[in-house]
């Protein structure tokens, strides 16, 4: 839509620093520019002693975490999502090479191919596979050598740990997210609600502008998806399952009850789930590690993280 000298210059007129811009242009595939011949399309539109370049290089969230820190912790849970996905719909993960960085590299317990019944959930999960593998290649390209590695991930374990807490099977008996059709968009509904309200949680805490803008990017991405899983889910006549689901998550992440599945108290749909303004909520880091730990108190691994999260944002909230 719009050209490459343009798309460019509005990079730059978000950008804080040279090393973010140049990050974000090999990133977005726009490297053939080039950082000097940017940051000129910059200096015409901004002037050369704009706020967007004066800005120190190594900007901190007001919490003291820095941008590097709060989009390591959105990567670990795009590894979470497209490992899933992935698995669904071709039976294996991610290439090793997209999964080195700093802290420990951990495997992949459980996973398979999907057998789908329809043809639509079969696209929808293929499509989605691919979005999350391109969050994960983004994401890791953006952080460059600081980026960390994939944590170890169960897949199998986690799985019938949440479905037991929100009772959709009895104690003792398991839950296999790949067993069927039903089974996976039941678990992948698990995912999609958190992954939204965690790229909503951390946008404040995002102080580079152009880390921001590339957050609300996947964080629009993430809400198609899960409007795709919960509008699947409705029609086929899954809403109380989504309704226990929602009780597991609103107990794990604190006293507030702002979960919703996808009917309401009287049956009706209930795709967007927002507040009385119509706003999606929001989730604090803490919070989201809650529901993947599986644990309401403060913990550093435990649920689809058996050995934790890498980077600095790793700890759960204490509720």
């Amino acid at each position: 839509m719009f050209g490459k000298r343009y798309a460019a210059a509005m990079i730059n007129r978000s950008a804080e620093n040279d090393q973010d811009r140049r990050r974000f242009l090999k990133a977005a595939g726009m490297t053939g520019l080039g950082v000097v011949g940017a940051g000129a399309l910059g200096g015409l539109v901004a002037g050369p002693a704009s706020a967007a370049t004066a800005r120190p290089a190594a900007a901190a969230a007001p919490s003291g975490v820095s941008d590097g820190a709060v989009l390591n912790f959105a990567l670990n849970l795009e590894y979470l999502e497209a490992e899933f996905y992935l698995h669904a719909v071709t039976g294996k993960g991610l290439d090793d090479a997209m999964t080195t960085g700093t802290g420990a590299r951990g495997g992949v317990t459980g996973g398979r191919a999907v057998r789908f019944q329809t043809k639509a959930a079969k696209q929808y999960a293929q499509e989605i596979a691919g979005d999350e593998k391109a969050h994960v290649q983004f994401l890791r390209s953006a952080l460059g050598s600081a980026a960390v590695s994939r944590p170890a991930i169960d897949l199998r374990a986690s799985f019938t740990a949440a479905a037991q807490a929100a009772g959709l099977v009895k104690p003792g008996q398991s839950f296999d997210a790949f067993s069927c059709e039903e089974n996976f968009l039941l678990a992948a509904f698990l995912f999609e609600d958190v992954g939204v309200t965690a790229y909503k949680g951390a946008a404040p805490l995002i102080t580079n502008k152009t880390y921001l803008e590339a957050a609300a990017g996947i964080l629009a991405v993430e809400a198609y998806h899960a409007a795709n899983i919960r509008s699947a889910l409705y029609q086929r006549g899954e809403g109380k399952a989504t309704l226990k689901l929602s009780a597991a998550r609103d107990s794990l992440d604190g006293p507030t009850d702002d979960d919703q599945g996808v009917i309401d108290s009287h049956g009706n749909a209930n795709i967007v789930p927002t507040d009385a303004n119509g706003i999606a909520y929001s989730r604090s880091p803490g919070q989201v590690l809650n529901i993947v730990y599986l644990t309401n108190k403060a913990a550093k691994s435990g649920g689809f993280f058996p050995k934790g999260v890498n980077g600095e944002v790793n700890t759960s909230a204490a509720n």
